[in-house]
Parts: C-alpha cells; structure tokens; sequence
C-alpha cells in the first residue's frame, strides 16, 4: 500500500490515506502516457476544415473548346485546379480525426497518470469538498490554501451543480467526477486535486 497526505479545506494536513500501490506505486509508462495524450490532443480538433473540388465548385461542365485543331492545349470543363475559380486538389476534407484507443490502454494510462502526478507532488488529496455558501469565491479560497495553480483538475465523487457553478468563473479550473476523469485531463493540469470520497471509484476503474 501506498500513503498520500490528507489535507483540509485550509490547506492543512489532518492525515494519511493508504492507496493502492498497483495504482500509485508503480512507475509512469511514458510510452502509454504519450499515445493517450495524442489522442486527447487529437480528439479535439473540430476537423471542420473542408475545399471544394473541381466537382464541388460552381461552373459550367461543358467542354470549352474542341480537342485538335485550335492550337490551343486541350482541355475539359472550367473546373480544373489550376485554373482560377477552379477545385482544389488534395485539400482538407472534413472528417474525424479521433484515434481509438482500447480500454486496456486507457485504463494503463490513467494509472500513469496518477503515478506520475503522485510521484511529481502535484496531487492533493483533501477530506471534502464541502462550500458554506454557494459563491465562487468561497471555492477560490479553498483552491488558494491548497496552492492550486491554474490549470487545476477537481476530481469529484459525483457531480455536483453547486460546486460546478462556484468553479465555472474561475479561470483554467476544471471539475469532473471520478466516473470521467482521464488521462489527458490530469497530464494537462498543473495542480490535481482529488476528494477523498473519490479515490474509491477512482480505484474501482483502475484495478
């Protein structure tokens, strides 16, 4: 078993928590680490870039001049790609670029990840998340005593609205529940911070 230190809401440590070592105890694998991470990076590219073939491109198809006998080169419609107002060859389509990536894999890169921002010191566990009052800057005062820097990752048991709508102002803070916490997320955030309550279901995916 691996210990992670505790912290309150204040930003003092009231603790130890024993985790898996299977999960935090192992070394990162850069290699599923770097596949994840492109795939992440690769599913959120819009792929809306798209030209117009000679096909697509407004103009008449008829053939302009009769193949011998003009001097001139021959040719078909007004549409081909090295004419002016003509179709593009070989340009951007539309289409997905998202890259699949097996369960096995993204469960290995997720377990990398918690590795090596264990590892790194840049995950907080804290004994809850729990506001007075719903206002954003009591959320921002939490982030502060526990020395988040944006970005910041908030992992959650469950969603809750409350806390989404304290945190949706501030700035390079993102909150998910455990259920959809993934790899490019945690690699992406410079400060992860995960609720005790969440570590459990987090484990249950990973093992």
């Amino acid at each position: 078993m691996v210990r992670l230190p505790v912290y309150n809401m204040q930003g003092t440590q009231t603790g130890e928590l024993e985790v898996s070592a299977a999960i935090f105890g192992v070394s990162p694998r850069r290699s599923v680490l770097h596949e994840a991470v492109v795939a992440g990076l690769a599913a959120r590219r819009q792929g809306t870039a798209h030209v117009k073939t000679r096909s697509e491109v407004s103009g008449s198809n008829r053939k302009l001049w009769r193949q011998k006998g003009t001097g001139r080169a021959r040719v078909g419609d007004r549409r081909p790609p090295h004419w002016t107002g003509g179709g593009v060859a070989l340009g951007p389509r539309m289409r997905s670029r998202r890259q699949r990536l097996s369960r096995r894999t993204k469960v290995e890169a997720l377990r990398s990840a918690l590795r090596a921002r264990a590892r790194s010191g840049d995950l907080t566990v804290v004994d809850q998340v729990e506001l007075a009052e719903p206002k954003t800057k009591a959320l921002n005062e939490v982030l502060v005593a526990l020395g988040a820097q944006a970005p910041t990752l908030l992992v959650l048991p469950e969603p809750s609205e409350i806390i989404w709508r304290c945190g949706r102002n501030i700035p390079g803070l993102k909150i998910q529940p455990a259920a959809d916490v993934n790899c490019y997320d945690v690699m992406a955030a410079r400060k992860v911070i995960v609720s005790k309550d969440a570590i459990p279901p987090l484990q249950a995916r990973l093992s």
